[in-house]
């Protein structure tokens, strides 16, 4: 009943909004921003989108990007599509070694492809979902261990696992001034992903 009260952890805009006023806030106190992500996505109601979801995302990321505290994100569990970017710009990303982010969900990626949720394995492969693909494609900065049987068969030990990444990031990141850190936020946020850049074949010339 709970999950469905909280529309399974999908956060209306209005959630959005109050997570800016808290980060605004932590501004205001030079305090640290630390983001915790679970969640598949952004609650996708009509409501919701009349009531401009997009918009609270498209807002976060971008004050985010310019908050003049240390920012540390963790995905959690699910990091699911524009849900998780609202609250997912910072300094330092981990996710917990069995978490995935991904912009959709491998379900619903092969329903989409095709037309059939059996096929969803394949696609988790081929979207990199995992958090030793989002370290490989530099979108995140460290996968956090959990503990044997994963986090929730030892929710203590993957908090403190938790808190040691958080506690040494706030120690590195304290050591900049405020331009430094913004300015290679930007920089991480740039370069992300692996990219290859193609080149057309020359024209065949035509035989007789």
């Amino acid at each position: 009943r709970e999950k469905v009260e909280c529309n399974f952890c999908c956060p209306p805009p209005e959630g959005y909004r109050k997570a800016l006023r808290a980060m605004k806030l932590a501004e205001k106190f030079s305090l640290p921003v630390v983001t915790l992500i679970d969640t598949a996505g952004a609650y996708p109601g009509i409501g919701s989108e009349e009531r401009g979801v997009a918009e609270a995302i498209a807002n976060n990321l971008r004050e985010m990007s310019r908050l003049k505290v240390p920012i540390i994100v963790t995905v959690v569990g699910e990091g699911g599509s524009g849900g998780a970017l609202g609250i997912g710009v910072g300094d330092r990303m981990a996710m917990f070694e069995h978490a995935y982010y991904s912009v959709i969900s491998p379900e619903g990626c092969a329903g989409i492809l095709w037309k059939t949720g059996e096929k969803a394995q394949e696609a988790a492969e081929a979207m990199k979902v995992t958090a030793k693909s989002c370290k490989e494609l530099d979108v995140i900065d460290e996968i956090i261990p959990e503990p044997p049987g994963g986090a929730h068969r030892n929710p203590a030990g993957a908090s403190a696992n938790l808190e040691r990444f958080i506690l040494r990031s706030l120690r590195e990141l304290n050591r900049y001034p405020i331009e430094d850190l913004l300015e290679n936020r930007y920089r991480r946020w740039r370069r992300m992903g692996k990219h290859i850049r193609l080149q057309p074949e020359p024209a065949r010339e035509a035989t007789s």
